[in-house]
């Protein structure tokens, strides 16, 4: 495990883009008026003339970026994830996903920790709805080097992704030199009585819980689910036989996201005890994110209990 620096996982975002533009004079990124927000304003300042502001439109941007990516363009556009899933959600499934367009889509500032912008602005159902499109592609990054290597192989995929970054500074966990492969999960720590399986900021909080769970003597498998769409079944799957209980983590609604395509796995088959933690079906609000957090129970306490409840139930 790497030291512990912090870094939003959008600020790996911006860096990546101008390192693709780099490499790749095809690159281009549209913006919805949220540069500095979404830090694509590190690709307009390097290549200007490859950078469109299409202003507080985010569906004619994705209309944009769908006719771009027909004329050889790899495409980026960006925004909010309240934005780019929620008001361009039709634009999305009908102009990117119905032709399996080759569009990126970088969608920020997702879930609770959006903080003092409030529930308007809190997404916490874009992962649902993102998962409802054929052929999307959804990765959750659980840290900068794991958001800066899904865009780069985003990048060399054909064909639609959503990429899912947030606004608060979270732990580094992984090293320079980590090998991203799309689809594939990660096996963080091995353990025998129970899966965490975890994406986004909450693999932090997964990896502090399975300390606290060694330390009453539970032996707890954490795995690291970046990539939602398509979802690696087999590690679910021979976690799922190896300890028969799974715990799921994200900073998301527990309906229709990560919780929800693990247990689509699950009850398919091999059916044990799955229980979600995430936002219980509930909007958010205005505070601070760390606060907001705790508040929504997406912690590390949160999983412990979690956690303790499936082994009974094993």
């Amino acid at each position: 495990m790497a030291d512990i620096i912090k870094t939003a996982t959008r600020e790996a975002y911006g860096k990546a883009l101008v390192e693709l533009g780099e490499k790749n004079e095809k690159t281009i990124v549209l913006d919805a008026d949220l540069a500095a927000a979404t830090k694509t304003g590190m690709f307009k300042k390097a290549f200007p003339d490859r950078f469109f502001d299409t202003g507080i439109a985010e569906c004619n941007m994705i209309g944009i970026a769908g006719g771009l990516s027909t004329i050889g363009f790899t495409v980026f556009a960006s925004t909010f994830a309240m934005f780019a899933a929620g008001r361009a959600f039709e634009q999305v499934r009908n102009t990117i996903g119905y032709p399996h367009l080759n569009v990126k889509i970088g969608a920020t500032h997702a879930g609770i920790s959006v903080g003092e912008d409030g529930a308007s602005h809190q997404c916490c159902e874009d992962i649902a709805l993102m998962r409802t499109i054929p052929g999307m592609v959804i990765i959750n990054p659980a840290d900068d080097i794991e958001a800066r290597e899904a865009v780069f192989a985003a990048a060399e995929y054909e064909g639609p992704v959503y990429l899912r970054f947030g606004r608060l500074a979270v732990p580094r966990i992984y090293d320079e030199g980590y090998k991203f492969e799309m689809g594939k999960g990660v096996e963080l720590i091995d353990g025998d009585d129970v899966t965490i399986i975890a994406t986004g900021l909450m693999v932090n909080e997964a990896l502090i819980a399975q300390k606290a769970l060694a330390a009453e003597g539970i032996s707890a498998k954490v795995i690291n689910i970046h990539t939602i769409k398509p979802i690696d079944k087999e590690i679910i799957i021979n976690a799922a036989k190896k300890t028969g209980a799974v715990v799921t983590a994200e900073e998301h609604s527990i309906i229709g996201g990560l919780g929800g395509a693990v247990a689509d796995v699950l009850s398919e088959e091999y059916p044990v005890p799955v229980l979600k933690v995430g936002v219980e079906d509930e909007f958010g609000k205005s505070g601070p994110a760390v606060e907001l957090l705790h508040i929504y129970r997406l912690d590390a306490e949160h999983i412990i209990e979690k956690a303790k409840k499936a082994l009974s139930l094993k």
